[in-house]
């Protein structure tokens, strides 16, 4: 079957997209909590928790607005505004440095005192490297007055627990399958979405937009097909390996054909081979290939 070349699609920056679907339970939450401070005294500290690409990020820029208002001062820690030690952008850095934490306390430090609310958004803390982790939990220690601090986590386990303990912690779930089809209405209004990448998707939209714009839904169809074609070779794995080994973000539709086979017993080794891939491999086409030839030889 020819592949299909992947198309062209812009979806919003968290920042400006205003769209929040779901999440119904963490919205009363903060607002019942934001609109009684005056009685009860909001926590300082909330963390966003749950998967990529379910909308924490989005939600929390929409949180972050009516606290500040426009009128207070915000200020944001993510890969975008990473920093090195000499104060040059490095955005695409794999942690952010403890380097960008200490420039955003400088900022809040100098901050105007008008009385108004001021906001730290961090995207994500999982990104924060341990000197950056250390030098916020100092922060969270002591918040300063009238300071409310988001933090965008995608997994609990990567957070120090001395952070963790300091936070009132919103776990956000996956979206629906309606939600998502609800999401694709909005921002992919000119594509068909199969069942099967909205099943592919594990209740993150953020998925589904990164499949569509890498073409990581047809590649997922052509693995499929793949493996159920008895005549399919060696050189045939080999191609499409070639093709899944440039883009790791797309390595889970392995797992995702071991799942669709029910050959759970290969789920653990197929797991760790996958986490091995970029850290042992010089040419990852070679791990993919040995693992979709153990599927293919199961089947």
């Amino acid at each position: 079957m020819a592949m299909k070349k992947a198309k062209s699609f812009q979806f919003p920056n968290p920042m400006d997209n205003d769209v929040i679907i779901g999440h119904k339970d963490v919205i009363r939450n903060f607002n019942e909590a934001w609109e009684n401070r005056d009685k009860h005294p909001i926590h300082p500290v909330w963390m966003l928790t749950g998967p990529k690409g379910i909308g924490k990020a989005t939600l929390a820029y929409k949180i972050a607005k009516k606290a500040y208002g426009n009128v207070g001062d915000f200020f944001i820690i993510d890969m975008e505004r990473n920093i090195d030690k000499d104060g040059k952008p490095k955005p695409d850095g794999k942690v952010i440095s403890v380097y960008t934490v200490r420039n955003m306390i400088e900022k809040m430090q100098m901050s105007s005192m008008s009385g108004e609310w001021r906001v730290v958004l961090i995207d994500s803390v999982d990104e924060l490297n341990t000197a950056a982790s250390n030098a916020i939990l100092k922060l969270l220690e002591e918040p300063p007055a009238k300071t409310l601090f988001l933090l965008v986590v995608h997994q609990l386990a990567n957070v120090l627990p001395t952070v963790r303990s300091r936070a009132r912690v919103e776990k956000m779930r996956p979206l629906s399958m309606s939600e998502l089809r609800e999401l694709c209405a909005i921002f992919l209004p000119e594509e068909t979405i199969s069942e099967e990448t909205l099943k592919l998707a594990n209740g993150s939209f953020g998925r589904i937009a990164g499949l569509k714009t890498s073409g990581g839904d047809l590649i997922y169809e052509e693995l499929i097909q793949l493996l159920q074609r008895k005549n399919a070779n060696a050189a045939d794995i080999m191609a499409l390996a070639k093709k899944i080994a440039p883009f790791p973000e797309l390595y889970g539709i392995i797992l995702d054909a071991v799942a669709y086979f029910k050959l759970a017993m290969l789920y653990p080794n197929a797991t760790h081979a996958i986490a091995d891939i970029n850290r042992i491999y010089l040419e990852p086409e070679i791990a993919i290939f040995k693992l979709i030839t153990e599927i293919k030889k199961c089947l």
